[in-house]
């Protein structure tokens, strides 16, 4: 299992971007969570199997219907394990 900080740039927040991201997680079965940075970000933090980040990933850039996804940066982390994927405030 992996670990990986995610950082969402674009067009992603006040479109619901949060939500979306927070139900692909939980189709997928990835754990972790979503949070909005004060730079206009957004944070996520994306626990599974490869197969399931792949997909998490690929997804999170392109199937949100009215966010525009200009850049992801993702890098592996270390982490204690998720039991849910949820919104932090």
């Amino acid at each position: 299992m992996k670990t990986y900080e995610i950082l969402v740039k674009g067009y992603v927040q006040g479109v619901g971007f949060r939500y979306f991201v927070q139900r692909l997680a939980k189709k997928i079965g990835v754990k972790g969570y979503v949070k909005n940075l004060f730079s206009g970000d957004v944070l996520i933090i994306a626990q599974g199997e490869n197969f399931q980040l792949e997909d998490f990933i690929k997804r999170v850039k392109i199937e949100h219907p009215h966010a525009e996804v200009n850049e992801m940066l993702i890098n592996q982390i270390e982490s204690s394990e998720f039991d849910d994927f949820t919104i932090e405030y």
